[in-house]
């Protein structure tokens, strides 16, 4: 047996060896940018400082804004009986005395997003020579106070509890003078919180619903609209969508891409062959209202696309990771009844308060497979108390093993159901990745698809039988939660299964020599057979310190490509 383990080289890493990128299909590789440049804050080929500053939000309110008021102190030596006449004149003489003694002012305000709940904030204050009193109202009931000395710069950081959109008020107090100076502007915060969705079709090119009746031609897209149909707002950042490609005439792979404005794939997110029916899950930005659809095949396919939940800037629920657990499997009676799934059987499984997902929870990031299955159909996952929808979350033929990354909304009571969508029994094995809830801290941050590995594009050849490759993500920077990536196998010599799974060891740990090995994992984020090309989504934890472990659980070796489409993050 061999057991072996393939150690992504600092050094190599460093010099930019291998890691070239390319698309996820088996054949006629594309490239998708720049060979890597290092590794520790980045990963290989992403620069989350650079990223960041891409995507940043801005704002700002100019120091013309600035409402400036002349204020006056009552001597407590006047009464009422001085007369209106008294007062008038003694603020009209303050009044003077305060434009004669600071006349310009005033605060211009410049505000940036990067991280999902923060905000780098830049005043520019303006005045004449005198002490200062300044007040930073961050508009969730906190401020900062500092003093000051004339004109100055203040640059200030502070970090939202919440996602949303806030009023952040400046406020320029000079005692001396008896003149304020206020300005404000609103901000919005970077990151997107998850809201949970029944389980709804807003494509399916076979019947004409969301888009033409007529298959997506070779090297075709389609335009999707998501803000604003049914009850998704518009305005959303995100969307979760289980995207399956069937009636497939030749070989190819499907990307989903923010905007219905075309532009060429650099990464994949479905892979098919002829005549297959193949899902998976995708988690994409939403442009503009859109998304689009690529089919980057020689021959024309159909596409459905099922909504199982949106991202937006409001407050909602958060992402808390989990390493994989185990909450189903049929063939040994764990959370059901032992026994495979009868033909159009239905069976509810327990979600919120059990291993790790508290009560309150929204909604389950899932792996589900299918094993043993006797005829062709497909698995449907939806909340408890509801009817099954007429979607798919994962289809398969007679004899396939097939896992496909799901989310569920969770029942009232807690509760997911399962539906067995074809006449035969199967077996069904259900891994819980992380969950949502208004309780979790973690927003989400999309980021442009990029490639961070390719096994077929780099020194040290397939990932080994039995091996595993640690994949530094981001690392330096605690407060990431977890990586949405898509993760494909091909170049397949026998039949396997691919886990993935944080890794307990730091990089520092790599690079010194000192890092120990791994528990092996027993969950399965996707399988394959001989010659076949499989991808699936992986919302994989950060872990310790930001290295995620992809396994080869195959007795051949593979060709791996990972892509990353997003990041949740806690700050």
């Amino acid at each position: 047996m061999r057991n072996r383990r393939l150690v992504v080289s600092a050094a190599l890493v460093a010099a930019g060896f291998g890691l070239i990128p390319g698309t996820a299909q088996a054949t006629g590789p594309a490239p998708a940018g720049p060979a890597p440049a290092g590794h520790g804050k980045a990963a290989p080929g992403v620069d989350l400082d650079k990223a960041r500053a891409a995507a940043a939000l801005t704002f700002a309110s100019p120091a013309d804004r600035t409402v400036r008021t002349l204020r006056t102190a009552p001597s407590g030596g006047q009464n009422k009986a001085a007369g209106a006449g008294a007062d008038a004149g003694a603020q009209a003489q303050a009044q003077a005395q305060a434009a004669e003694g600071n006349p310009g002012l005033a605060v211009a305000l410049a505000g940036s997003s990067q991280t999902a709940h923060g905000l780098d904030l830049e005043s520019t204050v303006t005045s004449a020579d005198a002490s200062l009193d300044i007040s930073i109202a961050w508009g969730d009931g906190t401020a900062d106070r500092v003093t000051a000395s004339g004109s100055t710069v203040l640059t200030n950081s502070h970090s939202y509890a919440e996602v949303g959109t806030y009023t952040v008020t400046v406020s320029v107090w000079d005692a001396t003078n008896k003149v304020s100076a206020v300005n404000k502007t609103e901000i919005v915060t970077a990151g997107s919180d998850f809201t949970p969705h029944a389980p709804t079709r807003l494509l399916d090119t076979r019947d004409g619903t969301g888009a033409a009746k007529a298959k997506v031609g070779p090297y075709g897209m389609t335009a999707l609209k998501i803000g604003g149909v049914g009850k998704i707002p518009a305005g959303v950042t995100a969307v979760a969508l289980n995207v399956t490609v069937t009636n497939a005439t030749s070989a190819g792979y499907v990307a989903v891409q923010p905007g219905k404005d075309f532009f060429p794939p650099t990464t994949s997110n479905v892979n098919y062959v002829a005549g297959q029916t193949v899902p998976n899950l995708v988690i994409v930005p939403v442009h503009e209202g859109y998304v689009h659809l690529v089919n980057s095949g020689a021959g024309s396919v159909d596409l459905i696309a099922d909504v199982t939940g949106y991202f937006g800037r409001t407050e909602s629920s958060g992402y808390t990771s989990l390493a994989p657990v185990r909450f189903a499997d049929t063939r040994e009676g764990l959370g059901t009844i032992k026994g495979q799934v009868p033909g159009y059987g239905t069976f509810g499984l327990d979600i919120a308060d059990r291993r790790g997902v508290p009560k309150g929870a929204t909604a389950v990031a899932l792996n589900m497979t299918v094993t043993n299955p006797r005829d062709a159909g497909h698995l449907t996952a939806f909340p408890s108390g509801q009817a099954a929808p007429s979607t798919s979350s994962v289809n398969f033929s007679a004899g396939q093993t097939v896992a496909n990354s799901v989310i569920v909304p969770i029942g009232s009571d807690g509760r997911i159901s399962i539906r067995n969508g074809g006449w035969a029994p199967t077996d069904v094995v259900v891994d819980v990745v992380g969950y949502y809830s208004p309780d979790s801290k973690a927003a989400f941050m999309p980021l442009v698809p990029n490639r961070l590995l390719d096994t077929r594009r780099w020194a040290y050849g397939p990932l080994p039988a039995r091996g595993y490759v640690p994949l530094p993500i981001f690392t330096g920077y605690p407060g990431i939660e977890g990586y949405v990536l898509n993760a494909t196998v091909t170049t397949t010599r026998g039949d396997g299964f691919l886990s993935v799974s944080p890794d307990p060891n730091t990089w520092d740990l790599y690079e010194n020599g000192t890092a120990g090995w791994p528990e092996r994992p027993v969950s399965s984020t996707l399988n394959w057979t001989a010659g076949s090309t499989v991808p699936n989504l992986a919302q994989a934890s950060a872990g310790k310190g930001s290295v995620i472990d992809f396994w080869n659980q195959g007795w051949d070796d593979i060709d791996l490509v990972v892509d990353m489409f997003g990041f949740y993050e806690k700050n």
